[in-house]
């Protein structure tokens, strides 16, 4: 395919230290029960995806302090923060999803967008996906700062509204920033119809 009408389901930072158990649980302001809903619906995108022949990409995060920039050292040093998904820890482990055989893994190192990880962007380009649904946490976060050079690429932009939540703003203000600039789609993985293709 040399096109750029393929559609990918991009699986954001979907781990243990950003879903489940103290680490994550101490960070996020909103009910617990949202964080075990939303990676629920992102499992179901997951397969749902897979059924209808939409690739699936993940990405992940790790925060060693040898991958941190020093400006990322000196806000985690002012605010107190640890480093979260120390590669190969249990924090950094995919929580309630795993890739299949043959579905690649990308790893952003102390970065919130995927296009700064290790050959995203070209595979990507090599498909020729034109189309990026996200699935993911944190929507004004990771989410949004791979969603935002997403479009400045020429990516059309989708995100699963039921397959992501905010960590530090409430989750329609960023869902409505993102439709307004990016020109977001926003729908349910319910509903994958409306995103497992470029319609």
């Amino acid at each position: 395919m040399t096109s750029r009408e393929g559609t990918t389901l991009v699986v954001v930072d979907v781990q243990n230290d950003f879903c489940a158990g103290p680490t994550a649980l101490a960070r996020y302001r909103g009910d617990p029960a949202t964080l075990d809903a939303v990676t629920t619906n992102v499992a179901r995108a997951v397969d749902l995806a897979r059924e209808h022949g939409t690739e699936v990409v993940f990405v992940r995060f790790v925060g060693d302090v040898a991958h941190q920039g020093p400006s990322w050292r000196q806000r985690d040093a002012a605010l107190g923060k640890k480093p979260k998904c120390l590669d190969g820890s249990w924090g950094a482990e995919f929580h309630k999803v795993s890739p299949a055989p043959g579905e690649r893994v990308f790893t952003k190192r102390a970065c919130f967008d995927a296009f700064l990880s290790d050959g995203f962007e070209q595979h990507l380009v090599r498909r020729g996906t034109g189309h990026l649904v996200f699935a993911g946490l944190y929507t004004d976060v990771c989410v949004d700062s791979t969603a935002r050079t997403a479009f400045q690429k020429g990516f059309h932009v989708t995100v699963l509204t039921d397959c992501t939540t905010s960590l530090h703003l409430p989750d329609d203000e960023v869902l409505r920033f993102m439709s307004l600039v990016y020109g977001a789609r926003c729908t349910t993985h319910e509903q994958p119809a409306s995103w497992s293709r470029l319609t």
